[in-house]
């Protein structure tokens, strides 16, 4: 839906969309219809998605966004080492000009 009010999306667009879900092998056209039915690689390209954005990109991004106060682990302690060792290496090279 591209984060846009479903009434403000044309016919055109979606068949656009369709088209495009449908030649990557996500989604086919059921015969005789105007339906189309999520293929099994449509479900697997899905559910891996889902499984990496809740497994690794949200955990990651709290992690790495300070203010979303991530508890305190490993990846945050590694993403403030990198932004401490960046922030330094933007001190030394003010010092240095």
């Amino acid at each position: 839906m591209s984060g846009r009010d479903p009434d403000a999306i044309s016919q055109g667009a979606i068949t656009y969309q369709l088209r495009r879900l449908r030649l990557h092998g996500l989604i086919e056209r059921l015969p005789n219809s105007f339906r189309y039915r999520v293929t099994d690689f449509g479900f697997r390209a899905a559910l891996f998605f889902t499984r990496l954005y809740n497994r690794l990109l949200r955990p990651g991004l709290a992690a790495a966004l300070p203010t979303l106060r991530a508890a305190d682990g490993p990846l945050k302690r590694a993403f403030d080492t990198v932004n401490a060792q960046i922030n330094a290496s933007i001190k030394q090279a003010q010092l240095a000009t």
